[in-house]
């Protein structure tokens, strides 16, 4: 069988192209509907964006989920999300997980004080990331 015919069947693990699967579509659509402040369709589609084979897609994919959450109001989901996606960062090494951390912090801060938030911060303040994105976050 040929790759379009497995992609059509189902059976494939990648697109014909062989580069992009239903979770990569799902992570690029979450950043989209994200970037367009479409909070609740982010959601949705970062939900279904973690594959479990490539961390570092996963965390980028966490985050997106968690700023999602945070955007739609949801504070509690939002840093509960954001420190799964910590768990995940913890092995990786990378500017762009520090710039999606940041973008986060800088995001919960403009949402307001909150419980949850005074929480969370208390319990990451000693992650490497969370230490590398304090250069990041404007004052």
């Amino acid at each position: 069988m040929r790759p379009r015919e497995r992609w059509r069947a189902g059976t494939a693990t990648t697109s014909p192209n062989g580069s992009f699967d239903e979770t990569e579509l799902a992570a690029e659509a979450a950043h989209c509907f994200r970037d367009v402040n479409s909070a609740r369709q982010a959601v949705a589609h970062a939900e279904n964006a973690m594959s479990g084979n490539h961390v570092r897609s996963d965390f980028f994919a966490t985050m997106v989920l968690a700023d999602a959450h945070l955007r739609a109001g949801d504070v509690e989901e939002a840093c509960r999300v954001a420190l799964d996606a910590l768990d995940l960062g913890e092995q990786l090494k990378s500017a762009r997980c520090v710039s999606y951390l940041a973008e986060f912090r800088q995001d919960l801060t403009a949402v307001g004080d909150s419980a949850d938030a005074r929480a969370f911060t208390k319990q990451v303040r000693e992650h490497r990331l969370w230490i590398a994105s304090d250069a990041h976050v404007a004052v």
